[in-house]
């Protein structure tokens, strides 16, 4: 395997310029498509000027009637034919009609963290000024066309973590969702058993709760009846070894502004966070294993990607019934902590992103940029989670973000605590 991962090591970045394949007759408002602003869409179509409906971007591993959805890849861009449906979490978005901007680009098959796709080209992350950053994965284009401006709301997924790495590297929100609750009926599988979820991207709490109740019938009622004042609520918070000190200053100057009642959770339920952290990546490199090993082969499947089946293919044989075995006892342990506390509090990323190489060393990147993640072991629970950015004191990067999860369906109740968090003092 290290022979194999050394092979795969040295790639060079290369940006081409997007590529769309429908015709204009099959787009949602039979619309032409034009360039994709930073590399964030693989198909887009700008709204009509002066328009004022809700600008929304669709994650191209969402079906879309009538367009093509690629995963990212080359090879299901020249190979497969358009989606002969939407996917059953795009239904209230067509029903309120509003406005598709387009389908986001994202790593190769949702199996990167790094956010670089070499075929449709890398979103550009502008949150810094001086360092060429990762747009994090999987959903890079998702968080780049919110922090452009080109989506209000853009949908994502997230398997172990591709909402809120890139959100966390792009300085915007992004929410992790329970298991089950959007429909993943149309959703291009990484882990449908398991890890998979559909979640909203947006700049800010308010966006995330329109993008939410266009996933979930009546959501923003439900956000307005659990506005509560953060003396009420009670947050437990888990210091994760390896961790920057700014960044865990950061978290905990942000949570004691805001007056929250703050419960520093203990060694053991951190030592099974970590187990859990571990669990997690075995299931969800097992199961990218096991549902694309007929990829393997194809040549238009990076050498990256492949290298991820490979370990895929050995966790699955080595660790991933003991893995599965252990998600109870975790699920067990979360509830018992929210017995005590609302809401957990973490960094999103142990570090800030990191800055792309020239030489962009594929294998080696996306296993940086994974053991900089906090998120995993959320997708093993179920549980939902919100990244929300906060200020970090840095020359180069302004911004970090701060993770909280919830109980399984308080998605309205933690971004209820996010808007306390993101509200100026």
């Amino acid at each position: 395997m290290k022979n194999c991962l050394r092979k795969f090591a040295k790639c060079v970045l290369s940006i081409l310029a997007p590529v769309s394949f429908f015709s204009g007759c099959s787009t949602p408002q039979n619309r032409t498509a034009r360039e994709s602003p930073e590399h964030a869409y693989i198909a887009y179509w700008p709204p009509p000027a002066g328009g004022n409906q809700l600008r929304v971007a669709v994650k191209d591993l969402i079906d879309m009637k009538g367009v093509v959805t690629t995963a990212g890849s080359e090879y299901f861009a020249k190979n497969s034919p358009p989606a002969s449906r939407d996917a059953k979490c795009l239904a209230i978005a067509r029903e309120r009609n509003v406005q598709i901007v387009g389908k986001t680009n994202q790593t190769e098959l949702a199996l990167g963290v790094s956010g670089i796709n070499k075929y449709f080209g890398t979103p550009r992350n502008r949150v810094s000024e001086k360092r060429k950053l990762i747009s994090g994965g999987s959903s890079s284009g998702s968080a780049v066309a919110v922090a452009n401006g080109t989506a209000d709301v853009a949908i994502g997924t997230d398997t172990a973590g591709s909402i809120r790495v890139p959100a966390a590297c792009c300085g915007i929100a992004g929410l992790k969702t329970t298991f089950g609750l959007v429909p993943l009926d149309g959703v291009y599988p990484i882990a449908p058993k398991y890890l998979d979820t559909v979640g909203p991207m947006a700049r800010d709490v308010a966006r995330l709760v329109q993008g939410m109740d266009l996933l979930q019938a009546g959501f923003a009622a439900r956000y307005e009846a659990a506005r509560a004042p953060a003396k009420s609520i009670r947050i437990g918070r888990l210091y994760v070894a390896g961790t920057d000190p700014k960044i865990d200053r950061a978290v905990d100057e942000a949570l004691a502004a805001k007056g929250f009642k703050v419960v520093v959770l203990n060694r053991a339920f951190k030592a099974k966070w970590e187990q859990a952290e571990k669990d997690g990546r075995t299931v969800a490199v097992a199961n990218a294993w096991f549902t694309n090993q007929k990829l393997s082969s194809e040549r238009e499947v990076t050498l990256g990607t492949k290298a991820v089946f490979a370990l895929g293919k050995i966790e699955y044989d080595l660790n991933y019934r003991a893995a599965l075995k252990r998600r109870a006892a975790w699920q067990h342990a979360l509830r018992q902590t929210f017995q005590k506390v609302d809401f957990i509090a973490l960094p999103t990323l142990k570090a800030l992103p990191p800055s792309i190489p020239f030489f962009v060393r594929g294998p080696v990147l996306e296993a940086l940029t994974l053991s900089l993640q906090n998120t995993v072991a959320v997708n093993l629970a179920g549980n939902p989670a919100l990244a929300i950015p906060i200020p970090v004191r840095d020359e180069a990067v302004p911004v970090t973000s701060l993770q909280l999860i919830g109980p399984r369906l308080s998605e309205a109740g933690l971004l209820n605590a996010g808007r306390i968090i993101e509200a100026r003092r």
